[in-house]
C-alpha cells in the first residue's frame, strides 16, 4: 500500500535526523526512535529491490513486535531499552537459556534488530570510505560476514552470499540515498555513522552487563 511506512522513499538526512534523537541526555535509547530509525533502514534496503528481504522482511516484523510492546498495557516500560530490559527481567518474561515462553519478548526481539543494525553500521562505513570503482558485493559480504553470519543457519549465509553478487554499484547506492552528489552523502554519512555507532555501543553494553547478547 502506497501509505506503508516501509514503503516510503528512504532518504539518509531523515534517518540521521533519528537517531540524533534516539539517546536520551541519560544515554538511554527512545524505543519509539529507535523504531523510526529502523523503519528508515528498511526503506533503505527496499530501494534497492529484493537483494535484502531476507534481512528487511524479518527487521518488519521485528518492528511490529515492538510497535505492539510500545503500544500494550505495558506500554510505560517500553519507553527505553533500558526500561525495558529492567522490566523484563524483574517480571521474568525472558527466555535465557531456550526459546519457550516468550519468542516475542521485547529483549530478544530488539537483540535481533541491534545485531542487524551493527551489518548495516560496517557496510555503510565500507561505503563511505569506498572508491567509485570499489565492489558494493565485496563490501558488503565484509560486512555481513563480521556481524550476522555468525547467527544464521548455513542456508541463509549461502543465499546471502549469492544475493549480495546481484547488489548496484556504489553509485546506485548513493543515488538511493537522496542527499546529492557523491560527496554530500559521504559527508552525511560521515556524521551518520558516529550517531548509529553510539546507539548500538550503549545497546551492546547494556545486553552484555545483563547477560542477553546470546539470547535463543
Amino acid at each position: 500500500m502506497a501509505d506503508n511506512k516501509e514503503d516510503q522513499k528512504f532518504c539518509l538526512r531523515e534517518v540521521l535526523d533519528v537517531f540524533k534523537s534516539c539517546l536520551t541526555e541519560n544515554k538511554e535509547v527512545v524505543i519509539d526512535h529507535y523504531v523510526a530509525g529502523w523503519r528508515g533502514l528498511v526503506r533503505f534496503m527496499n530501494s534497492l529491490g529484493s537483494v535484502f528481504s531476507f534481512i528487511s522482511k524479518d527487521a518488519v516484523t521485528k518492528i511490529q513486535i515492538m510497535v505492539n510492546h510500545r503500544s500494550g498495557e505495558n506500554a510505560k516500560h517500553y519507553a527505553t531499552i533500558q526500561s525495558m530490559v529492567k522490566y523484563e527481567l524483574e517480571n521474568g518474561l525472558v527466555d535465557l537459556t531456550k526459546q519457550g515462553s516468550f519468542p516475542t519478548s521485547g529483549c530478544r526481539t530488539l537483540l535481533r534488530l541491534h545485531r542487524a543494525l551493527r551489518w548495516l553500521e560496517l557496510f555503510l562505513e565500507r561505503l563511505r570510505t569506498s572508491t567509485e570503482d570499489s565492489k558494493t558485493c565485496v563490501m558488503c559480504a565484509d560486512a555481513y560476514n563480521e556481524s550476522l553470519a555468525q547467527y544464521h543457519p548455513w542456508i541463509i549465509r549461502k543465499a546471502a552470499g549469492v544475493a549480495f553478487f546481484a547488489l548496484p554499484g556504489r553509485p546506485t547506492f548513493f543515488e538511493v540515498m537522496n542527499v546529492g552528489p557523491p560527496e554530500q552523502v559521504v559527508a552525511m554519512l560521515g556524521d551518520a555513522l558516529p550517531l548509529i555507532s553510539e546507539v548500538y555501543q550503549v545497546t551492546e553494553e547494556l545486553y552484555s552487563k545483563h547477560n542477553l547478547l546470546d539470547l535463543p
